[in-house]
C-alpha cells in the first residue's frame, strides 16, 4: 500500500508532528486515504498487521484515543492488548522503565502510550526496541489527533497551503494545538491562535502562528476553525475570571461563526464542552464535522501503525 509514494517512512516511532517533514506527514494523510476506503467496506478488517502484537499503554483517562487505536488494531488484525494506569504494577511503586522493559520481555512489537508527563513517550523511546505511538504526552503534542484534524481539513477543502486556520480556547494547555500547529504551519496554511492571553502561551508567535485575542477578528477569512475546551484539570491556578465569562467572550455561536468564510467547516478534537466552548445549534450544524473527525482517527491511526510497523519488519 502507499508503496509508489516519493517519501518512504523510515522511523520506528511515531512521537509528535515537530518531529515530521512535510513529506512525511503527506505520506501518512495518503496512506489514511487508503485505509479510509477500507473502513466503507461490509469487511472492514485488512491483514496486514496479523501475528503483530500492539499494546495499548495508557497511562492517562483516554475514551476516544484508546477506543479509536483500539478499533484501528483490529481492523489491521493485530493482536491487541490495553493496559490501563490503575491497572497496571506501576500502582505497586514500579517505573515506567520496568513497565516499558516488561512489555519488550513479552516480545510485542507496537506500544500505543498516553502519559501525563510531556516528553514520557521520547525518553523511552530512546531505550526500548519497541516501536513507540505517541498517543497524547502532558501538554506537549498528540499527533494522531494532528493528523486526523489535518486529513479532515484536507479531505473537506482538498488542500492545506493556503487555508487559514483559527484555534480559539485553551492554547496553553492544548497538546491537540501544538500538533495542529507543527503540522499545518509545515503545510503552509496560515494558523490564527485566538483565547484569553493568559491560555495563550508566551513566544507562540515563534512557531509561525498569528495571536489575535479578539474572536471577531481571528474568525475574519477563516476556512476551518478549531475549538479547544477549558483544561480545568490541567490548571493549578485560576486563569480566567469564570467559566460563564469565558463563554460570553470566547464562546463560539452561531451569529459569531458568521464572521468567518461562509463555507468554514467548524471541528472540535472533544470532548465537547456544550454551551462553553461552543452552542448545541452549531455544533450540531451542518458546518460541523467534529464527528467525521473520529470516523477518519480510525484511517489515520490504522496508516500510522501500518507504517510504523513496516519499518520495524525491516529491521528484524
Amino acid at each position: 500500500m502507499m508503496e509508489n509514494h516519493k517519501t518512504k517512512w523510515t522511523k520506528k516511532d511515531l512521537l509528535g508532528l515537530r518531529d515530521l517533514s512535510s513529506d512525511e506527514i503527506e505520506l501518512i494523510l495518503d496512506t489514511a486515504k487508503s485505509f479510509s476506503e477500507v473502513s466503507q467496506r461490509d469487511v472492514k478488517k485488512v491483514p496486514v498487521l496479523r501475528g503483530k502484537t500492539v499494546v495499548n499503554l495508557f497511562l492517562e483517562p483516554s475514551t476516544r484515543t484508546r477506543v479509536s487505536f483500539e478499533l484501528a488494531e483490529k481492523r489491521l488484525s493485530a493482536d491487541t492488548i490495553s493496559m490501563a494506569g490503575g491497572s497496571s504494577s506501576m500502582t505497586k511503586g514500579e517505573s515506567l522503565w520496568d513497565t516499558i522493559a516488561n512489555i519488550e520481555a513479552l516480545k510485542v512489537d507496537l506500544i500505543v502510550m498516553r502519559h501525563g508527563s510531556s516528553g514520557a513517550p521520547h525518553r523511552i523511546s530512546n531505550y526500548t526496541k519497541v516501536g513507540i505511538v505517541n498517543a497524547g504526552d502532558g501538554i506537549n503534542e498528540h499527533p494522531t489527533q494532528g493528523l486526523l484534524d489535518i486529513f479532515t481539513l484536507r479531505e473537506i477543502k482538498g488542500k492545506i497551503k493556503g487555508l487559514k486556520v483559527v484555534f480559539v480556547g485553551d492554547i496553553l494547555h492544548s497538546r491537540v494545538a501544538r500538533s495542529n500547529i507543527w503540522g499545518l504551519t509545515k503545510l503552509g496554511a496560515e494558523v490564527v491562535i485566538c483565547g484569553p492571553k493568559t491560555l495563550v502561551p508566551w513566544g507562540i508567535e515563534e512557531l509561525g502562528v498569528k495571536v489575535i485575542h479578539d474572536v471577531k477578528k481571528a474568525l475574519d477569512g477563516a476556512d476551518a476553525v478549531t475549538l479547544l475546551r477549558i483544561q480545568m484539570e490541567r490548571q493549578n491556578e485560576t486563569l480566567f475570571p469564570s467559566i460563564r465569562e469565558y463563554a460570553s467572550t470566547f464562546g463560539l455561536n452561531t451569529e459569531l461563526f458568521k464572521y468567518a468564510k461562509p463555507d468554514a467547516i467548524l471541528m472540535h478534537p472533544g470532548p465537547v464542552n456544550r454551551g462553553v466552548e461552543i452552542e448545541s445549534a452549531l455544533a450540531d450544524s451542518a458546518q460541523s464535522y467534529i464527528l467525521k473527525q473520529v470516523t477518519n482517527g480510525i484511517a489515520v491511526r490504522m496508516a500510522v501503525l501500518y507504517l510504523l510497523s513496516g519499518v520495524l519488519k525491516n529491521e528484524k
